[in-house]
């Protein structure tokens, strides 16, 4: 089997169809999708193409020839990334590197004159989808109704993700090349930590060897986070500091890597020197909890029972005010994606759906902490497959 698995063309023209029966369920013409840097994979997901230091975007007719949209300075880059077949390549500013950046490329356009040559195409286009409700810019939503005029705009969102959620046998391989990566990762850099170490040359040394591994990038969520001792701990996200680490205090980890678009995250505790029996109880609990709640996870199984299994578990050992949430989330092409799993939707857990649990611990007075690790769900029940903690958890603070 291939080490560095990728996913074909096939499979992005499989996801094109996919996507267009459910434009055709819903009377829908037209789908135009964006990304930029907090949502890369809406494009990414179609025609394996994300820029560099710019945004995207993708235009869908029902039938016919698919757009895929670049700035001028990923252009050439996006000619050799894009894999989906009987599409084309066009050069926008709105999308560029610098807002108002004046282009003098042959050939480009504006989103104006695209959607002009879309409508000539389609010229009884009457509804037309959006995804990207988060990001997508005004200057090009504004375009976009002036030109279809006489359409309906709608939010797709929902149905793009819902597309996302359950992952084909190529998604899974990639995910295992992910899943082995970040798992290698910790096993090499966490034995390498000492005191005195900043939190910045910590971060330094994850991303080091996740590049050493074959990754593309740090999770596309976050670079390394290394938030250490009682007060740097508590913060659910961070940028990392020049504070040193010390013996005796919590080191709140959480490093993950993307590799052909999809990531892989872990979180884990690590106390250097003795470690005290407060901090080893509640780390334990944490994990016993995780452990306990991810063994519900069967297909067939509502959510809410996975959930409230982990803050049953909780509460039975005391820990529940120190909870803010049980996170169980997809993930795949971002580290946390939509739809997510709550107690009040009850979504059901499904097979080849990629999960994370997150057991995360808040506001102890010698700081806070997370245990999170991902999952696969099989026919039978959920596999973890980040293997770190598994074994370096027992091993620390039992």
């Amino acid at each position: 089997m291939n080490k560095f698995p990728t996913i074909e063309g096939k499979e992005y023209l499989e996801r094109v169809n996919t996507l267009r029966n459910e434009m055709a369920k819903r009377g829908v013409d037209i789908v135009v999708g964006f990304s930029n840097l907090l949502e890369i994979a809406i494009v990414r997901y179609y025609c394996g193409f994300a820029p560099v230091n710019e945004s995207s975007a993708i235009i869908i007719p029902s039938s016919g020839e698919v757009t895929v949209c670049s700035g001028q300075a990923s252009y050439d880059y996006c000619l050799t990334q894009n894999k989906l077949p009987e599409s084309r390549i066009a050069i926008l500013p709105e999308i560029g590197e610098v807002s108002g950046f004046e282009y003098n490329t042959e050939g480009q356009l504006d989103f104006a004159e695209l959607f002009k040559q879309i409508k000539a195409e389609n010229p009884n286009a009457k509804r037309i989808g959006f995804i990207g409700r988060l990001i997508f810019p005004s200057i090009i939503m504004d375009k976009l109704r002036r030109v279809f005029n006489d359409a309906e705009i709608v939010d797709f969102d929902d149905v793009h993700y819902e597309q996302r959620i359950r992952k084909s046998p190529a998604e899974i391989e990639i995910l295992k090349t992910n899943w082995n990566m970040v798992s290698d990762m910790f096993e090499a850099v966490m034995p390498k930590i000492e005191v005195g170490m900043t939190e910045r040359y910590i971060e330094g040394m994850f991303e080091a060897e996740m590049m050493k591994l074959g990754a593309e990038s740090y999770v596309q969520s976050f670079a390394p986070m290394v938030a250490t001792g009682p007060s740097n701990s508590h913060i659910s996200m961070s940028r990392n500091t020049l504070r040193t680490i010390n013996e005796s205090e919590i080191i709140n980890i959480g490093a993950g890597v993307c590799y052909e678009g999809y990531n892989g995250i872990i979180c884990s505790p690590l106390v250097l020197g003795e470690v005290p029996q407060k901090i080893k109880d509640a780390v334990m609990c944490a994990y016993e909890a995780l452990n306990y709640a991810s063994a519900k996870m069967e297909p067939g199984t509502p959510c809410d029972v996975v959930l409230n299994a982990y803050t049953d578990y909780l509460t039975k050992y005391g820990y529940i005010d120190y909870c803010p949430y049980g996170s169980l989330h997809s993930t795949g092409m971002l580290e946390c994606e939509a739809p997510t799993f709550t107690v009040d939707n009850k979504r059901v857990i499904e097979e080849n759906m990629a999960i994370c649990i997150d057991a995360y611990f808040k506001g102890m007075e010698w700081g806070s902490f997370r245990v999170e690790d991902c999952y696969l769900i099989t026919s039978n029940g959920a596999k973890r497959m980040t293997t770190y903690n598994d074994n370096a958890i027992p091993k620390l603070f039992k």
